[in-house]
């Protein structure tokens, strides 16, 4: 689970609990700018995800990790209805595959802000 904050024109996706050691990972940084479009899409969270390094994955359960396939993405995701897709430009991941809280909350949060 990630949670968002936003600070200075720069959104704040901060890993959560026992996800963070899972993933590698505790935060990470974008800039409005960096931001292409964020959405929700069921099909593009495939059974195959990439090339894990580094990361966990048990599938069917979680992915959690740097994954490349088309590039390197980013996946935090235990339950596919609540995840998120986020392109991004000039950044280290190409996109961010995350399972929040509130899903529509946060597309409508990251939607508006890079308008």
């Amino acid at each position: 689970m990630v949670s968002l904050t936003s600070e200075d024109g720069t959104f704040i996706f901060e890993i959560k609990g026992w996800h963070k050691i899972w993933a590698l990972e505790s935060k990470i940084r974008v800039t409005k700018e960096q931001i292409i479009k964020a959405y929700q899409n069921k099909e593009e969270l495939t059974f195959w995800k990439g090339f894990r390094m580094p990361g966990t994955e048990i599938p069917g359960y979680i992915a959690a990790g740097t994954f490349y396939k088309k590039g390197r993405n980013f996946w935090d995701v235990m339950n596919k209805n609540n995840a998120i897709i986020i392109k991004l430009n000039n950044h280290y991941y190409k996109r961010l595959i995350i399972e929040v809280e509130n899903p529509e909350e946060i597309l409508q949060l990251l939607n508006t802000s890079y308008k």
